[in-house]
């Protein structure tokens, strides 16, 4: 006669039949994952002895015992200590090999220029190793209106070349314009302009990176930041809010993956451009 029912349903791991396994998975500082048992979605902040803080989009933080019981994508995964980096290969955030023991150089003359302070501190956190070893200076122009009136006073030449990054650099926008009309001017030649497409430079933080699937659309009249901090359940009431929530954006960010690919390119563009060997 035929067993209807397979083998024993009693024998032992009958519950674990069909059941996902969950991978390992290193808890790198702004790993995004989702908690099994209530849904809740943050970025680890850092692990403490048995246990990994999990920040969300709102800025809430929780400890969660380190292990089995979060998902990434919908997957199970287990989270486990990341391992140490081994000497020699250590990468920069930038995904450069680091240079041990580098001295930063003597600065060239040579710049590269950025619209506000936001956009400078992003560069140096990801690219900070990188331009000490090269010996390049990030400035920033606190807007591109101000952009002609530098060139004025000191004018780009071939031993002191300037890449500038502007934010919004779309076809029929402001900065657009502004950057057409200097490069129909006499600095072309020792000057590199390039720029991304997003409104500010918090927008060139990925998403994934935020914990969030989009960033907010702020209604036009808007101003842009406090449209973004209202979003978030943020204060946004002083300057010194919108500083602090450029704080925590910043926070998650500890290497290139967490940028847009529109602004990577740019970013390295600029630094070939500056120290490009004289000819």
């Amino acid at each position: 006669m035929d067993d209807r029912y397979g083998s024993d349903v009693l024998a032992a791991g009958w519950r674990e039949r069909g059941a996902k396994v969950a991978t390992d998975v290193p808890a790198e500082r702004d790993l995004v994952v989702e908690v099994a048992v209530d849904g809740f979605c943050g970025a680890v902040t850092r692990i403490e002895g048995g246990q990994v803080e999990l920040e969300d989009f709102r800025g809430r933080r929780r400890l969660f015992p380190m292990g089995a019981g979060f998902m990434i994508d919908g997957e199970p995964v287990r989270l486990v200590h990341p391992a140490r980096a081994q000497e020699g290969s250590r990468r920069t955030a930038s995904g450069s090999f680091a240079v041990a023991d580098a001295r930063a150089r003597t600065a060239l003359p040579s710049r590269i220029l950025v619209e506000g302070r936001h956009d400078a501190e992003l560069v140096e956190k990801v690219w900070g190793h990188d331009l000490r070893v090269e010996g390049v200076v990030v400035e920033y122009l606190q807007g591109v209106d101000l952009l002609e009136e530098l060139l004025v006073e000191a004018p780009p030449r071939r031993d002191r070349r300037y890449g500038v990054l502007v934010d919004h650099l779309v076809p029929g926008s402001k900065e657009t314009r502004i950057v057409e009309q200097i490069l129909r001017g006499p600095h072309g030649k020792h000057l590199r302009i390039v720029g991304h497409p997003y409104i500010d430079v918090w927008q060139c933080v990925t998403p994934a990176a935020m914990g969030i699937a989009a960033w907010p659309q702020i209604p036009r009249g808007t101003d842009w930041k406090i449209g973004i901090c209202r979003a978030f359940g943020w204060p946004a009431a002083s300057q010194a809010d919108i500083a602090h929530a450029w704080k925590r954006i910043l926070s998650r960010v500890s290497s290139y993956r967490d940028l847009e690919p529109s602004l990577l390119g740019r970013v390295e563009e600029l630094i070939d451009f500056v120290t490009e060997p004289l000819s």
